[in-house]
């Protein structure tokens, strides 16, 4: 069978040479002997079950009958006390073996119940999962829902002041003449009144039930054109410019150097206006926070044939592994003032517009925001327009 029955069976066989040859009178021999036979029975029996309990209970049986010849003229009775020793080797082979059969198969069952339970509780954490992950979604339907109509509301409400900035900026466009060094102020506060006017119309619309005229994604056979044809367009690079003085302040504050690479590849491309400097001023302003004064942020513009990309990355502590992920869901937010609302707006943005937004590390330590957008969907500059922003840098701005 295997070597340890092997070995079994040869001890026996030993008893059984060592019964033959030793003379009949060493009585305390033959009793040592004939007690030692009883171990591999034993043994037999319980790695074995009853049947090599009963097997090398019989072959001890045959070892131990040459140790009869010595007893047959000493009379009946001693002989039939000698032959009682098979009877018993028989009998603890067999119960033995019985026994040891039992606890092999209540080993057994414990085993299979083992991994019935094992399997159960697998189940169980995993069923405790998605039911934990399923009320954590429905929490945070429940608080955007809360917020959505907060938003409506408040969007209502921001309407009337909205429109009397726009009316004292425009009085105050009319006090500066063009080249005046404030008129450019005045130029940036009346588009991104008109940018926040526009939004608060699409937060209104969307209260009222009206959705967007472009079809989902992949939802007809016509090709699919993520830019809304209503969407005012402005070169990429002017845009940049833009977003730039409208951080300049708080840049300033911290002393950060802010440096711009490959400004000159979005010369000729005009993108929607309102959507990407909305994503790109909060990245830009996201960095703002995560660096310490004196600190370095820096963006870069590369065209591509298919997309253009659009990096923002700084030297601050950068983005856990865990979270880079997380920071793009509802009201997460490792900021104690954030509202956990930006990037995850910033995301349905982009990708309204068929780009994609990631985060990384970047090389050196501190984060890295990647945007890329499909350059097809957008139009090229024919001809410079005037936005009346200047190309100048704005405070601790390195262009390079």
């Amino acid at each position: 069978m295997n070597g340890r029955f092997l070995a079994l069976v040869l001890i026996v066989a030993a008893i059984g040479l060592l019964h033959y040859f030793t003379p009949g009178h060493l009585h305390f021999y033959h009793d040592t002997f004939r007690r030692l036979s009883y171990f591999p029975i034993v043994l037999g029996a319980l790695w074995f079950g009853m049947r090599g309990g009963l097997i090398l209970a019989g072959l001890s049986s045959l070892a131990f009958i040459p140790h009869l010849f010595h007893f047959f003229g000493q009379g009946l009775e001693t002989y039939l006390g000698e032959l009682t020793e098979i009877t018993l080797y028989l009998a603890t082979g067999l119960v033995v073996g019985v026994i040891a059969d039992r606890e092999h198969r209540l080993r057994e069952q414990y085993r299979r119940l083992s991994e019935k339970l094992e399997k159960s509780h697998r189940r169980l954490q995993r069923e405790t999962g998605q039911l934990l992950a399923a009320e954590k979604q429905l929490a945070a339907a429940q608080r955007l829902s809360a917020l959505g109509r907060l938003s409506a509301s408040l969007a209502h409400e921001i309407k009337n002041p909205l429109s009397s900035i726009r009316g004292t900026a425009e009085i105050f466009l009319d006090e500066f003449p063009p080249g005046h060094p404030r008129r450019e102020f005045v130029e940036i506060l009346l588009k991104e009144t008109s940018r926040l006017n526009a939004t608060v119309d699409k937060v209104l619309g969307y209260s009222r039930g009206q959705r967007a005229d472009n079809p989902e994604p992949g939802s007809t056979g016509e090709p699919t054109t993520y830019a809304d044809p209503a969407e005012p367009l402005e070169p990429l690079d002017r845009l940049l410019t833009r977003i730039a003085a409208l951080a300049a302040n708080p840049m300033g504050k911290k002393n950060i150097q802010y440096r711009v690479h490959g400004l000159e590849q979005a010369a000729d491309l005009a993108v929607p206006a309102n959507p990407v400097s909305q994503v790109l001023l909060n990245l830009l302003l996201n960095a703002i926070d995560a660096v310490s004064p004196g600190g370095e942020i820096s963006l870069a513009v590369e065209r591509r044939a298919l997309e253009v990309q659009v990096t923002v990355a700084d030297n601050g502590p950068g983005i856990a592994e865990a979270d880079k992920e997380k920071i793009f869901t509802a009201f997460y937010t490792a900021k104690p003032e954030g509202t956990g609302l930006g990037l995850l707006i910033s995301r349905k943005i982009v990708e309204s517009l068929g780009g994609t937004i990631t985060a990384g590390d970047r090389p050196g330590g501190g984060a890295l925001f990647t945007l890329r957008l499909p350059a097809e969907n957008f139009s090229a500059v024919t001809e410079p327009g005037d936005d009346g922003i200047s190309d100048q840098p704005g405070p601790n701005r390195c262009p390079t």
